[in-house]
């Protein structure tokens, strides 16, 4: 029998080690997309990442005869604990073989962490909160995962709840057939309805985010994003320092055409979408190292997040945003999105996300479990 080792990561070498786990656990997915490594190195650099300026966090590998077999994450957010209350922990980052002994192995090591800590609870999978890749994917395993998106083996939902969690939330993701939209099929009249009366009556104009301008571009969306989302289920505020350091990777990927900002006619912003070209679709060949080229290859975008500010919420502005995510989509090609990701609970943006024709493509699980 081999021996199972859980050990923390100690040294850059550990680290790079835990960020190539699923290379080895998805090597044999045909739909996994390999991330990229530099990056990934970086979001996980103490130094560089202003996460940690708020957070403690431990990694550990899972280990049979020395070669990795898993990893997990167990972080301790303060502005989690200052936004949400309550005594929690969170785990994040975690693969796993198809082993029983190893998944349980890693997250009673992030676990038992966590308890040691004084914390009461735990949530996850969150890489490392609500504003990153969260949950273990439990449906849509045909299908491939977009740009900034969690991709997991149908055995994951089974190994963690084998491992003593239950179910704290479900989060959709809707598949949208934009180029169909775009040559004319009609979506539900309310959306254009709600759309023109924010035009016309409350004077709001909705234009593209500037890259030239893109530091004050994103600090206008953080504006919006803290105050839209703020009443979500496990939404903790993303900080200034947080979203300027997420810009930098962004201003590789983001273009101009998708990322969207709402404003009155004495310029207050009042809305904002960021929607990404899916650069998976190149990633999927690149084996985890930097891509320069295959842009002119994308026909799919994901609507990471849309937004609006509380006192403009029932203005039409998202009908808005929406109706111009068609408007731009070229009606000769086989432009498709993915929108999330969305929770289940979260009725308004699920209904009109159907009513423009969309259908749920995967379903995320967030996981919880009491420490005492």
């Amino acid at each position: 029998m081999s021996d199972l080792v859980i050990r923390r990561v100690e040294s850059k070498r550990d680290l790079k080690k835990f960020v190539k786990v699923p290379f080895l656990v998805h090597r044999d997915h045909p739909e996994w997309v390999p991330p990229l490594i530099m990056d990934r190195m970086e979001f996980l650099n103490r130094d560089k990442n202003p996460y940690f300026d708020h957070a403690e966090v431990e990694l550990w590998i899972a280990e049979k005869d020395g070669e990795p077999v898993g990893r997990v994450s167990a972080q301790i957010d303060q502005n989690w604990d200052e936004y949400r209350g309550g005594n929690d922990g969170q785990f994040g980052f975690f693969e796993t073989i198809d082993d029983q002994d190893v998944a349980s192995g890693l997250l009673d090591a992030g676990c038992e962490w966590l308890a040691g800590k004084g914390r009461e609870k735990v949530y996850g999978p969150m890489d490392f909160t609500t504003n990153d890749e969260i949950g273990i994917q439990i449906s849509g395993f045909d299908v491939r995962p977009s740009i900034l998106e969690n991709c997991h083996q149908p055995y994951f939902q089974e190994r963690v709840e084998a491992a003593g969690f239950t179910k704290a939330m479900d989060l959709l993701m809707w598949h949208l057939e934009m180029g169909k939209l775009a040559k004319g099929l009609e979506f539900h009249p309310a959306i254009m309805e709600s759309a023109q009366k924010s035009l016309d009556e409350h004077g709001i104009t909705i234009r593209n985010m500037r890259k030239s301008d893109l530091a004050n571009e994103m600090e206008r969306f953080h504006e919006v994003y803290n105050e839209a989302w703020g009443d979500n289920w496990g939404f903790v505020p993303i900080t200034r320092e947080e979203v300027e350091f997420h810009a930098k990777t962004l201003k590789l990927v983001i273009d101009e055409s998708w990322a969207m900002i709402a404003e009155t006619a004495d310029g207050e912003t009042v809305g904002a979408a960021l929607t990404l070209p899916d650069f998976n679709q190149v990633l999927a060949k690149m084996g985890g190292t930097i891509f320069l080229t295959g842009k002119r290859k994308i026909n799919s975008v994901r609507i990471l997040a849309l937004g609006v500010k509380k006192a403009y919420q029932h203005t039409g502005v998202a009908a808005a945003l929406y109706v111009k995510h068609i408007q731009n989509t070229d009606p000769d090609g086989v432009m498709k999105g993915e929108a999330g990701w969305i929770l289940e609970t979260n009725e308004p943006m699920n209904r009109a996300l159907e009513g423009m024709g969309g259908q749920v493509s995967k379903k995320f699980r967030i996981y919880e479990k009491a420490l005492r």
